[in-house]
């Protein structure tokens, strides 16, 4: 890479400097590990240079007195010449060799921004085009191998840990004030501005509609009656309460008893009657109220009165605060505690879905579709502003340093290219002396 002469020298660096690689790198870091690779590369490929040198030197004195030694020569002048070649090319790419400013070399510092534009249209051609991300991903089958992993309970509990500890930092980064004001919004813009009547009578009639007020109006019956039965003396009291004095005790008791027989017989025929008029009546006041809520603007002015009473009330605010802080608390106890019955939940859902993504071929291919139309849509959208990302960073590199920085991640690689120079330069020098010694003797 470097002329074999050492580089090193007063006010220049022997390792590399600046944003890309730190001077700081103490003993034992990646990129001293890797700079002390490369000196010891660039060593073994300068003492081959040197060693082919000595053996051509002592050859060529003396050959003449050991003509084999003619062999040995050529072998070592091809082995130098083809060193010497693959040190120059290796050096041109990132500096002048020996300094000399000769066209088409220092390619790296010179061409680094062309470099950066050329990795770009690689990447965004090779890995974040649209149709290649989409055949790449739908080859993978994701859902299945997801769902694999999933369905083991550790890796559920890994997941599960992370989403609430998501879930906890963003409720601890909330700021009440804001979501209690952010609630209020909302219940102001679809709770209170919009109208209860037309909505209120709406319900009203599909209510009806399906005799649902039939079981209400069954549900109180029974209620009633089971109460009345309990509770005789009632009637008892009421009588005696209501019955002048001079009335005897055995005519209030009488009464009261034949109030309470007449009053179970009533509930049990609004039991047993669907058409009894009880029910009737009821029909009708809510057939009257249904149509009073979508026709009456009296009953649709006493609605919306009571709709901003209840909503302007303090205590309903107060209330409203309240819950929130109670319900953060209670979620916040919930994460953190990885023995509550919500972390023991979403676990076992997360293991219901890895298994349902495995047995399930229908919904792991609507997951792989949905993949495949996510990895597309991002590489689409987003994939020139990533692939820009490579060549506006490579454009703020300074020259020198960028080109110190590849030597430093490549150069021990491409001293192999040197030292395979000088092996079959010298087996080319070989074959070249051997071929013309016996075709010319």
């Amino acid at each position: 890479m470097q002329n074999p002469m050492p580089d090193a020298g007063p006010g220049r660096p022997s390792a590399p400097t600046g944003p890309l690689v730190s001077d700081s790198a103490g003993p034992g870091t990646p990129d001293a590990e890797r700079a002390a690779a490369l000196r010891r590369m660039k060593t073994v490929a300068t003492g081959l240079l040197v060693l082919l040198a000595i053996i051509f030197v002592v050859s060529f004195a003396l050959q003449e007195q050991h003509p084999w030694l003619r062999y040995v020569r050529a072998a070592a002048e091809g082995g130098m010449v083809g060193a010497l070649a693959d040190w120059f090319a290796v050096t041109a790419l990132f500096r002048h060799p020996m300094g000399l400013k000769i066209p088409h070399t220092a390619i790296i510092p010179r061409k680094k921004d062309m470099i950066g534009e050329s990795l770009g249209s690689f990447v965004q051609e090779n890995f974040l085009d649209g149709d290649v991300a989409r055949e790449k991903l739908a080859g993978l089958k994701l859902a299945g191998r997801a769902g694999a992993w999933l369905r083991r309970q550790p890796n559920a509990e890994r997941v599960a840990a992370e989403v609430t500890a998501s879930a906890e930092g963003l409720l601890d980064a909330m700021d009440d004030v804001l979501v209690r004001d952010l609630l209020a919004n909302l219940v102001q813009e679809h709770m209170v501005e919009p109208e209860w009547s037309p909505t209120l009578s709406e319900v009203l009639g599909k209510v009806t509609a399906e005799r649902h007020q039939d079981k209400v109006v069954d549900l109180l019956v029974t209620r009633t009656g089971d109460w009345v039965t309990r509770h005789p003396e009632f009637f008892l009291t009421s009588v005696r309460q209501r019955s002048p004095q001079w009335v005897p005790e055995i005519v209030d008791q009488l009464l009261a008893e034949r109030v309470h027989a007449e009053a179970l017989k009533y509930l049990a025929a609004v039991r047993d009657d669907p058409q009894h008029e009880l029910r009737s009546s009821v029909d009708g006041w809510l057939a009257d109220l249904e149509a009073d809520l979508r026709d009456d603007p009296v009953t649709q002015a006493k609605v919306e009165r009571a709709k901003e009473d209840l909503f302007n009330d303090p205590r309903m605010r107060e209330w409203a605060g309240r819950a929130w802080a109670t319900t953060k608390s209670a979620l916040l106890a919930q994460l953190r505690d990885t023995g509550s019955d919500l972390h023991r939940a979403l676990v076992s859902a997360l293991m219901d879905l890895g298994g349902r993504l495995q047995e399930d071929p229908g919904l792991a291919a609507r997951v792989d579709g949905w993949a495949s139309d996510g990895a597309q849509y991002v590489a689409r959208r987003y994939g020139p502003e990533l692939v820009g990302v490579f060549g506006e960073t490579i454009q703020r590199w300074d020259g020198r340093q960028a080109s110190r920085t590849i030597e430093l991640y490549m150069g021990r690689d491409l001293q192999f290219i040197r030292i395979n120079g000088s092996v079959v330069g010298a087996l080319a020098g070989l074959a070249i002396y051997t071929v013309a010694t016996l075709v010319f003797g």
